[in-house]
């Protein structure tokens, strides 16, 4: 009763997923009739995000002992998210030198595509700040929104005795709005059901077609990656101990995010899993959220997929180790920088054209490629926010860590 109790929700999460892959698979294009009802579960959960990430950030930074702490995070969190980034581009990278892609691929380009300018430069501002306190409080405005509350953090924090009553409002703050999240989780059932039958409705066929061999790599490989190297995170992290409590409590994040897309929509999961898992509040609530707009494994994975499929369709050599670095560069960018930029995936992948000189009629081919591997790739990217954040907190607080804080987990 006790196993039955402790894996309820995530067997019925995985009920939900099966029966919307189903309906999808009967009804075609049709169920995306549903689609409406996921739509309501993604907008409850979107309105609840930002003053969730707002409260937990805020209450982390400012519930730190010393400044020093914060950078520990800061800078192990950086330094996590760049090397396991390079991680799954190297991984996929060997993959696609053993199964090419796009080989047998004839695609017609058709029309010319238009693309508007931009300017790097004030892509990143707009990515970091806002010109109004309003346009903070948008999930639109992630990075801003982050940056925001770790000031307000830390400025609570300096205030010292005088910011003692702002600081038991964050803390306050943040327990109601997870009670509010687990609310919303009533209806995850039904939201992620709909959205699964919409995705295999509308994808289903050109899963088959023209893109069948890219998804025949990155499916599995995701799998794999996903499975192997967070079992390895983990184990880094806790050993034995940390492998076992952290698939004991995340698979609820995981359905999440391979439902929804939505790495922002999977935060209060995750950081319900990482409480169960055990890693330190301060830690989970600063890395987790951040982690949900600049650590995209998953990102990383595809943005090499993408690049290899059009070396394929182009008939170009991919096996030169220069155009394999840079790929691995682009991948990273992609995955750590351009995710969190307004509009950052077209961004990427307009980079990935100028940059080896395709012709802007190949967008639409990495569009529906970053659409048919997206629910995956989220999965991978929502989730490494939580082994990372065990990784952080072994290099935080050394690696007695699991054992001093898993007697604070909620089992």
């Amino acid at each position: 009763m006790n196993v039955l109790r402790s894996y309820r929700f995530s067997v019925i999460l995985i009920v939900s997923v099966v029966l919307g892959a189903v309906i999808g698979l009967i009804f075609g294009k049709s169920a995306t009739a549903l689609k409406p009802l996921g739509d309501v579960f993604l907008n409850l959960l979107f309105t609840a995000i930002v003053p969730l990430v707002f409260f937990s950030i805020a209450s982390a930074v400012s519930g730190m002992p010393d400044i020093k702490r914060l950078g520990r995070v800061l800078s192990g969190m950086i330094a996590v998210f760049v090397v396991t980034g390079i991680i799954a581009s190297i991984i996929m990278v060997i993959c696609v030198q053993v199964y090419p892609p796009a080989r047998g691929v004839v695609i017609d380009f058709g029309a010319r595509v238009q693309v508007d300018h931009f300017k790097t430069s004030e892509h990143i501002v707009r990515a970091f700040t806002a010109t109004d306190f309003t346009e903070v409080l948008s999930k639109k405005n992630m990075l801003a929104l982050i940056i925001f509350s770790i000031l307000v953090g830390l400025g609570t924090a300096a205030a010292g005795q005088k910011g003692k009553v702002f600081s038991s409002f964050l803390a306050s703050g943040n327990e109601v709005m997870m009670k509010v999240i687990s609310f919303i989780m009533y209806y995850a059932p039904i939201g992620l059901c709909a959205y699964f039958a919409h995705f295999i409705g509308t994808y289903g066929s050109d899963l088959l077609n023209v893109y069948f061999r890219g998804m025949a790599l990155y499916y599995p490989v995701a799998a794999l990656y996903f499975f192997l190297a967070f079992s390895l995170y983990a184990y880094i992290a806790a050993q034995r101990p940390g492998v076992r409590r952290f698939w004991r409590n995340i698979m609820p994040a995981s359905l999440m995010a391979l439902a929804t897309g939505s790495s922002i929509a999977t935060i209060p999961c995750n950081l319900d899993a990482a409480d169960r898992i055990g890693i330190p509040r301060d830690i989970s609530e600063v890395v987790i959220p951040i982690g949900a707009t600049m650590h995209m494994d998953g990102s990383c994975l595809g943005s090499i997929l993408k690049i290899a499929f059009l070396f394929g369709i182009f008939n170009m050599n991919f096996n030169d180790p220069v155009t394999m670095l840079l790929a691995v560069g682009i991948a990273i960018l992609s995955g750590t920088v351009i995710t969190g930029i307004p509009s950052g995936g077209v961004i990427g992948e307009i980079l990935i054209l100028s940059l080896y000189g395709f012709p802007l009629e190949a967008l639409p081919i990495l569009s529906m490629i970053g659409a048919l591997i997206d629910p995956p790739a989220t999965m991978i990217n929502a989730v490494g926010d939580n082994v990372a954040s065990m990784v952080i907190a072994r290099w935080v607080n050394g690696k007695e860590w699991f054992q001093k804080d898993r007697q604070q987990a909620i089992c």
